[in-house]
C-alpha cells in the first residue's frame, strides 16, 4: 500500500511519456515495403484530388461533397508522405550500415532525396513529385534487398495508382 501512494505520488510530480519506435533494440525485421504501398498512396491521392471536378454553379450540398473529398484525400497523401519519411528515416538509421555506405556510395543521396521528395510531395499537389517519391524509394528498396543478399524483383503493382513495387524474389 506504501510503495503503490509512493508510485502514485512520484507520477504526478514526474509524469510519464509514451514513446514510440521501431526499433532501437534492433529487432532485425526491417522491409521497404511500407514504403512502397505509402509512396503509392501518395500517387493515388495526387490522383484523386487532380480528377475532383466541380460545376461552378454546384449547389452547397455537391461544394460541401467536394471539399469534403478534398480534405480527406489531402489529409491521407500528407499522412502517406510522412509514412515514407518515417519508413526510410528507420531503414537509414537503424539498418544500413557503414559497409551498406561503402558498397552503395548513392546510398546517401538517394536518402536525402527521398525525404526531400516526400515533403514535396506532402506539400503540393504534384504528380511528378509523387512519382519521384515512389522511384527513389523502389531503389532504395533494390539496394536493401542487395544488402541481404536477396534478389528482387520489379512487379506491376496491382493497386490503382499503378506503377510498380518492387518485391524479393522467390
Amino acid at each position: 500500500m506504501i510503495m503503490q501512494r509512493l508510485f502514485l505520488l512520484v507520477s504526478k510530480i514526474l509524469p510519464t511519456q509514451i514513446a514510440y519506435g521501431h526499433c532501437d533494440i534492433p529487432c532485425g525485421i526491417y522491409d521497404p515495403h511500407n514504403a512502397q504501398m505509402a509512396a503509392h498512396t501518395v500517387i493515388r491521392m495526387t490522383n484523386l484530388i487532380r480528377d475532383l471536378k466541380i460545376d461552378q454553379n454546384a449547389s452547397i450540398e455537391e461544394r460541401k461533397k467536394f471539399i469534403h473529398a478534398l480534405s480527406r484525400y489531402t489529409k491521407v497523401k500528407e499522412e502517406h508522405a510522412e509514412i515514407v519519411k518515417h519508413e526510410i528515416r528507420v531503414l537509414w538509421g537503424d539498418y544500413f550500415k557503414d559497409e551498406h555506405l561503402n558498397k552503395y556510395p548513392e546510398l546517401h543521396d538517394l536518402v536525402f532525396k527521398t525525404m526531400k521528395l516526400a515533403s514535396k510531395a506532402r506539400q503540393e499537389v504534384n504528380i511528378d513529385a509523387a512519382n519521384n517519391l515512389l522511384e527513389t524509394v523502389q531503389e532504395i528498396a533494390e539496394i536493401f534487398w542487395k544488402t541481404k543478399s536477396i534478389k528482387s524483383t520489379k512487379i506491376n503493382a496491382p493497386y490503382p495508382s499503378g506503377g510498380t513495387i518492387i518485391i524479393p524474389k522467390q
